[in-house]
């Protein structure tokens, strides 16, 4: 992994990088940001806003409701019990099975779809310094082409950034 990058002590100086970075010509999906608290109000944290894990968990339910009417309908089709004139399948018992098969499928497809949307685990190493954990931004680009790699180190330079640091 191939990689430049600069530490910032605030979020304003990070987002005049972010800022800076992209009037340079970088994508916005190129820019890596890590740091240890969330900065909800600046445009830097927006990046990855967007989710599909509420349809993801949705999807699951919905997949464990089906799978709930199906085994209770089947279970009480194959071992029929003849009460007195009351349908073979009775929804209102089945209706505590349906349920928690229901909650089963959402959570477990939501803790899939986390995993997979946050791509973990990871494969490859990931951009991080650690002065992160001490409070610092970091703001870069993994794998920029040869030709951008002084136009990123000058965009960072330009923003603040007392060293700018890459990584072969």
């Amino acid at each position: 992994m191939k990689a430049v990058y600069a530490l910032y002590r605030d979020p304003q100086s990070a987002q005049a990088a972010w800022d800076g970075l992209r009037a340079a010509g970088i994508d916005p999906a190129a820019i890596t940001v890590v740091s240890s608290e969330p900065f909800e109000e600046y445009e830097f944290s927006h990046r990855d806003a967007r989710t599909w894990l509420y349809w993801i968990a949705a999807g699951g339910g919905v997949a464990g409701l089906l799978a709930a009417y199906a085994l209770t309908s089947a279970t009480q089709k194959s071992w029929p019990i003849v009460t007195g004139g009351m349908p073979i399948v009775a929804m209102w018992p089945n209706l505590i099975i349906m349920f928690e098969l229901t909650m089963l499928g959402a959570v477990v497809a939501t803790v899939v779809g986390l995993l997979v949307t946050a791509g973990l685990p990871a494969r490859a190493a990931m951009l991080y310094d650690n002065a992160v954990a001490g409070g610092a931004i970091l703001v870069g680009v993994e794998n920029p082409a040869d030709g951008s790699i002084s136009a990123v180190e000058r965009a960072l330079r330009q923003t603040g950034a007392a060293d700018v640091k890459t990584v072969a």
